[in-house]
């Protein structure tokens, strides 16, 4: 079942619920008010007979069958049946027909005073009438004719009324509906227009204010990040393809020169360490995106748990400084920390180890001094790491794109170094929800800031 239909059909299901209890209930008040004023003009027509009854001696029982007969007030099928104490019927107000009644009827309405029930399809009112120390017991029955065919008009008209609303609430229902869900199919329309080719498109975001606009809005947000998403695969696809033809090229370029000619034993040693060195590069490079790529995916999978962030700091400046002896690498706080777990985060130590070496060996690499000064400070929410050099610094532009893959400063070109390892760091320090901020000016050096919520 489609959402218009299930719409519709819950749509009609509530207005014709709604009709129902509506008409039960108009129906049920007009049916209690006709019984109670029926039962009303019964007791009336009781109390008025028996009165000319006992109490006007000037009326008979012939001249009172007479009135009962040709007054205005008569109802149809009517009799008036009067009982003496020895439930003798002194009074009948038909003479044709057969009278039954009941002793235990007559012992009830003794006992209660008033009765109102039924006598076949009549209606019958029962009274207890005291003078002079007289107890008479009354019976009138009668059919409401006249109400009764006011209320087979009514259900005539309620039935009606009800097959029309619930007729028209069903068109109305499918029409509303299918206006409501009009802007849905319409984006229905524009998402399969949408491949890979033509990403930036968007949807219509209508009046921005609406829930099918809110759905919009967040699919168009969707569709932004999977447009980045495939540049980013693009870009990583070309540069990677850019960084891997340098060393592929340099290594076909050595083996060919072996090739041309004979060769003496120094400069085939010579190729060979250019083969060498080559190889190497092209080594780091097939790391460096490996190790990129595995941080580009998802990170369900990664151990996180306890880690004091400052012994992770000191770890990595003894293993870069083992690795590279020329590097200086200093270690203060800035505050104390006021207790043992504002230096303490949730995350993966090898992962952290990862961004601090790299963000020293830059520090140290691009500094003349070859040094890098290392603060920690914490507050109620973060534990900041500051990693700051006086090495060749960075313009404003190469500080806005510092953290794109395999994007490289203009003043960095002659160093070592593929552009990998800043953009795999911020995604690490991401992953730890956390963030990295840099600070450069050019040829003053830059002050990279790492922030990550502490426990």
């Amino acid at each position: 079942m489609t959402i218009r239909n299930r719409i519709a059909l819950q749509f009609s299901l509530i207005v014709a619920s709604i009709l129902v209890v509506f008409s039960v209930l108009i129906y049920f008040i007009s049916a209690t008010y006709r019984r109670e004023e029926f039962y009303d003009r019964l007791k009336n027509k009781a109390l008025t007979t028996v009165r000319f009854l006992i109490e006007v001696k000037e009326v008979d029982q012939k001249l009172l069958k007479i009135i009962d007969r040709n007054t205005l007030t008569a109802l149809f099928d009517e009799k008036v049946l009067v009982f003496d104490a020895k439930n003798k019927l002194i009074y009948a107000s038909v003479d044709d027909q057969v009278i039954h009644f009941e002793s235990s009827l007559l012992d009830e309405v003794r006992q209660r005073k008033e009765v109102e029930t039924f006598s076949g399809h009549n209606e019958l009112v029962g009274l207890l009438y005291q003078h002079d120390d007289r107890n008479l017991v009354v019976l009138a029955s009668a059919y409401d004719k006249f109400g009764e065919s006011k209320l087979d008009n009514l259900r005539l008209t309620l039935g009606w009324g009800l097959f029309v609303g619930i007729s028209i609430s069903i068109g109305l229902g499918i029409f509303f509906a299918g206006q409501s869900l009009r802007p849905i199919s319409q984006i229905n329309e524009q998402v399969s227009t949408i491949t890979a080719r033509n990403l930036q498109q968007r949807l219509d975001e209508g009046n921005r204010q609406d829930e099918i606009a809110r759905l919009a809005i967040n699919f168009n947000t969707v569709l932004q990040r999977l447009e980045q998403a495939f540049d980013q695969q693009r870009s990583f696809v070309s540069h990677a393809s850019h960084e891997l033809r340098t060393p592929l090229a340099a290594l076909k370029s050595e083996i060919q020169l072996g090739l041309r000619k004979r060769l003496t034993v120094g400069e085939y040693e010579e190729i060979l360490t250019n083969l060498m060195s080559d190889t190497d590069r092209l080594i780091g490079l097939t790391n460096s995106l490996l190790f990129l790529a595995r941080t580009m995916e998802s990170s369900s999978h990664v151990l996180f748990q306890r880690v004091r962030i400052d012994d992770v700091i000191f770890v990595a400046k003894d293993e870069l400084v083992g690795a590279k002896s020329t590097y200086r690498i200093e270690v203060d706080y800035q505050n104390i920390p006021e207790t043992e777990t504002e230096t303490v985060v949730y995350g993966n130590e090898d992962l952290l180890k990862q961004v601090l070496l790299n963000l020293f060996d830059n520090a140290c690499k691009y500094s003349s001094n070859q040094t890098a000064q290392i603060r920690i400070s914490t507050n109620a929410q973060h534990c900041q790491i500051s990693i700051e050099d006086q090495g060749i610094g960075m313009s404003a532009e190469d500080v806005q794109h510092i953290f794109e893959p395999f994007y490289r400063a203009q003043n960095v070109l002659e160093y070592d170094g593929f552009g990998i390892g800043l953009s795999i760091s911020a995604k690490l320090i991401e992953l730890h929800r956390g963030t990295l901020a840099v600070e450069s000016q050019l040829g003053k050096g830059s002050k990279f800031t790492i922030s990550l919520p502490h426990l």
